[in-house]
């Protein structure tokens, strides 16, 4: 929580026409405002298992654990080269070069396959 008592919220874009939307969560940042460097989010899973209310009627039981989610850019501006690929490797992640030239291979493949085809009819 910021000074101001400004909570970020995660929320997920609503579906278009077609259907699709994507699925990673977006946070609106207010005027004023800087993204967290952290986030912390809890994790809720049921146990299966039910315990009496407040009322006396049964609820469920739900584990709860806490992650914390760091960002990567702050990660990259603080940490020497090694041990922020380190980082990544450990989440699952390519080294920083390796994944840099695999998205400019990726693009390339995107631009070429945009270009318009001379038509050869004519």
């Amino acid at each position: 929580m910021s000074d101001s008592g400004w909570i970020p919220e995660l929320v997920y874009e609503e579906a278009d026409e077609s259907g699709m939307a994507s699925s990673i969560p977006m946070i609106y940042v207010p005027t004023g405002e800087v993204m967290p460097p952290v986030l912390f989010v809890f994790e809720s899973r049921a146990t299966g298992e039910f315990e009496p209310g407040v009322d006396g009627s049964e609820v469920p039981v739900v584990q709860m654990d806490l992650h914390q989610y760091a960002s990567m850019s702050i990660l990259k501006e603080k940490l020497g080269p090694e041990l922020y690929d380190a980082i990544r490797l450990a989440l699952g992640l390519r080294p920083l070069r390796e994944a840099v030239e695999s998205g400019h291979k990726i693009s390339q493949r995107i631009q070429n396959n945009l270009r318009p085809t001379p038509d050869l009819s004519e």
